[in-house]
């Protein structure tokens, strides 16, 4: 048996996160070419990550300067109009994805069930190629490298499937819709497929032997229209192709229709996820695999850092290569690699040696898939890795008798909401439409250097409590300068709002340099859950109490939720998901217990997981929905009614999961509503919210500061929707990654539509 190995998405920003500096320097204003030089070095640098792994079929332009989906958009010239005037590319480019001072930015929403978020393209017009960027990537790495490379390209279902198309209504105003549920939708995926047939063709032309088009979508529940719109895609941009290959990628779930889209696609190559479960195996041991095509087989995990059990890979791949043909067969990861950090390298000597055994980043993936092809190949050996008994070691025999003990179906706060929240608003004697922030406030280098030099022990812990302090009285007092009504501390303790937490919990452990991409230039750490979690103290109690010693206005407790901090980690994979975020909910509850004892009446509880971790499949989305809603109102069973219990949610399609957000029965929800420009709204027309609500007026994530006009359009658009004593004015995110000469101005007039709205409606409570 001679196998190969293929691999893709490996991680675009550097070992060092080295693109991420390059663009924002960039940003301050430094020369392109200096961003052109460092982004070409970072890509070359991952070709010879894939070339010393002895990975067979290599990618290219599987590397992006923001976001793929934004790369196309702008090689398609899907250019909105507020930006048609930027002459520059690469201004043009960045303007899109940032917003200008005139020209708010495109949308960003989470890229399938994960925590990526991708830019939004705006469809209102044919496509036609600007530039082909993946012929230039082709031609760029045989120059630089010596090698011939498989072009990867987000494929054109797909491609069109998570874009909006903008429509006018019957009064002419402007309208978004998703592309996918678009009557438009068939018709625009074959245009753009005719568009891709071109740079099909011009990479035939080429020379280039075999192509990579991506289509997640495929995985998602189609109808039989819309698998028939994705296989029509197909014979367009396949069309006249004589010599060039196409493989066709799927990843994150199993594919739709499987025995109709496998067989038909006019394609030489498919790829399927078997580490997501056990579907699409499945599927292949029902339905066999077509005989004139070639199985890419994800073998080892794209999401999940934990090392592939190889014993277990290798029976897998033996099986599918007695149904599919020894020679029909390829190795793969099973989803981009940009998942996971970039290498275990930098963690030695710094995270349990015992957790480091557990662990594979995207260079060890590399590494997994070339000892799978050795071990089927050559006969080399299979490892003892003993991981199981690993994992034991980390077992709480106290948490899990804990979480036994539970009866689920008793989380449920009473009395019931209105009354509640009628208490909540007399006792706290705040005005309609009252104004707050979501949590964080900058994150300015002052605070940045002090925590640096804390964990360096270039100061001491009382001096860094007193920096912290000193930080929280200027920013309460800047918020009642501003005016705002509930107040938050601002978070400068903290340098990410789920890797605080995890540092403070048991069962987590922290990389040094295990640096993901978010979006764009941002990256986070994700922490590891690999043992039972539990928490040991008090985590936020102390800053906020002395917040609130400092006003007789009311201060928000901030906390992360179960469900965000689960997702936003690496979860151990070796319990069901909802043992995980019950344990997390169970710590968290202490906490919020904790809150309510010292005095603090409203307390938020983050969760913009909450949407982003709903299944792809249909048919697994209500046993999710039962456990997570139950897993938020375990976080603050045992509250007394006097104390609102607030939650945020951002980027990401609420529409569909409106009902199970009210059965979270938050007194508040928070939400992002300023780059979709309210569409969100729509679920509060066709469904009955009652319960508060802050719908974000402006846009934390774009340097920009908008108008009060621009945020009273949005707040008004809401309350015609939403009873007028429940509607809250917020942004729609953090402030952590803005400046104060942005974030000053802003929530000023933020305070200012509130004004305004109390005026207008003439109704300010006593």
């Amino acid at each position: 048996m001679k196998i190969s190995t293929s691999a893709f998405g490996f991680p675009k920003i550097g070992p060092n996160r080295e693109l991420k500096k390059a663009i924002e320097n960039f940003w301050k204003g430094n020369d392109k070419e200096e961003l052109f030089s460092e982004a070409e070095a970072v890509d070359l640098q991952r070709i010879e990550e894939y070339k010393n792994a002895g990975i067979d079929s290599i990618p290219s332009n599987d590397f992006s300067l923001y976001d793929a989906m934004l790369d196309l958009s702008t090689m398609f010239n899907i250019i909105p109009d507020r930006f048609a005037g930027i002459t520059d590319p690469l201004e043009q480019y960045f303007a899109m994805a940032r917003g200008t001072k005139d020209a708010p930015a495109c949308e960003m929403t989470k890229w399938f069930d994960t925590n990526y978020h991708y830019i939004v393209p705006e469809l209102k017009g044919d496509l036609h190629i600007i530039k082909n960027r993946p012929l230039y990537s082709y031609n760029f790495v045989e120059k630089k490298a010596g090698i011939q490379t498989r072009p990867v390209i987000i494929g054109p279902f797909t491609f069109i499937a998570l874009s909006k198309l903008i429509q006018k209504d019957d009064q002419g105003n402007p309208q978004t819709i998703k592309a996918i549920e678009s009557p438009l939708f068939p018709k625009m995926a074959a245009q753009a497929a005719s568009v891709y047939n071109q740079i099909l063709k011009e990479l035939e032309n080429r020379g280039v032997e075999w192509v990579q088009l991506d289509e997640p979508a495929a995985a998602l529940d189609l109808t039989n229209e819309q698998e028939t719109a994705l296989l029509d895609a197909y014979i367009i941009a396949t069309e006249r192709l004589s010599s060039l290959k196409i493989q066709v990628q799927t990843y994150y779930e199993a594919v739709s229709g499987y025995k109709r889209v496998v067989e038909r696609l006019p394609v030489a190559a498919i790829g399927l996820d078997f580490t997501c479960n056990d579907d699409n195996l499945n599927n292949i041991r029902k339905h066999g695999f077509p005989s004139n095509k070639i199985l890419v087989a994800g073998v080892v995990s794209g999401r999940a850092p934990w090392k592939t059990d190889i014993r277990q890979a290798v029976n897998l791949v033996k099986e599918l290569a007695s149904i599919v043909g020894e020679e029909r067969l390829v190795i793969s990861n099973a989803a981009p690699l940009s998942h996971l950090p970039y290498s275990l390298d930098p963690e030695h000597g710094h995270l349990n040696p015992n957790v480091i055994k557990l662990l594979s980043f995207a260079k060890e993936r590399l590494a997994e898939l070339t000892q799978i092809k050795n071990i089927i190949n050559n006969n080399a050996p299979i490892p003892d890795q003993n991981l199981q008994a690993i994992r034991d070691l980390f077992k709480n025999d106290e948490v899990r008798q804990k979480l036994a003990m539970l009866d689920l179906d008793d989380a449920q706060r009473e009395p019931s909401f209105k009354e509640r929240y009628e208490t909540q608003m007399k006792l706290y004697g705040l005005p309609l439409f009252p104004t707050t922030t979501i949590g964080s406030f900058p994150q300015t280098k002052e605070v940045r250097k002090a925590r640096a030099d804390f964990r360096a022990g270039r100061i001491t812990a009382d001096e860094y409590n007193s920096f912290i302090q000193d930080s929280i009285k200027e920013v309460v007092k800047l918020q009642e300068d501003i005016g705002i009504d509930v107040l938050v501390h601002g978070e400068f303790e903290r340098t990410d709002m789920v890797e605080f937490f995890g540092e403070k919990m048991e069962g987590f452990a922290f990389t040094k340099n295990g640096w993901v991409q978010s979006y764009g230039t941002r990256c986070v750490r994700p922490p590891i859950i690999y043992g039972d979690v539990s928490r040991p103290e008090k985590m936020t109690v102390d800053e906020v109490v002395y917040a609130q010693s400092l006003t007789n206005r009311i201060m928000k407790g901030m906390l992360t939720g179960p469900i965000t901090i689960t997702n936003w980690s690496f979860y151990r994979r070796d319990i069901p998901k909802s043992e995980v975020v019950y344990q997390i909910a169970l710590a968290l509850n202490d906490e919020v217990l904790d809150l309510e004892e010292a005095g603090i009446k409203i307390i938020q509880i983050d969760e913009p997981a909450f949407r982003e971790a709903v299944p792809l499949k249909k048919a697994k989305q209500a046993d999710y929905f039962k456990w997570a809603v139950t897993a938020f109102k375990l976080s603050n069973i045992g509250v007394q009614p006097e104390t609102q219990i607030h939650t945020h949610m951002c980027y990401s399609e609420f529409n569909e999961i409106i009902e199970h957000i009210l059965a979270m029965d938050s007194d508040v929800i928070s939400m992002e509503a300023s780059r979709s420009k309210g569409d969100l709204i729509e679920a509060f027309e066709k469904f009955n919210y009652d319960h508060g609500i802050g719908v974000g007026v402006y846009d934390i994530h774009s340097p920009r500061i908008p108008t009060v006009d621009e945020m009273e359009e949005i707040a008004e658009r809401t309350i015609r929707v939403i009873d007028k004593s429940l509607f809250w004015i917020n942004p729609d995110c953090g402030l952590k990654t803005r400046g104060y000469e942005e974030t000053l101005p802003a929530l000023k007039n933020m305070v200012e539509v509130a004004r305004r709205l109390r005026k207008k409606y003439a109704l300010v409570s006593k």
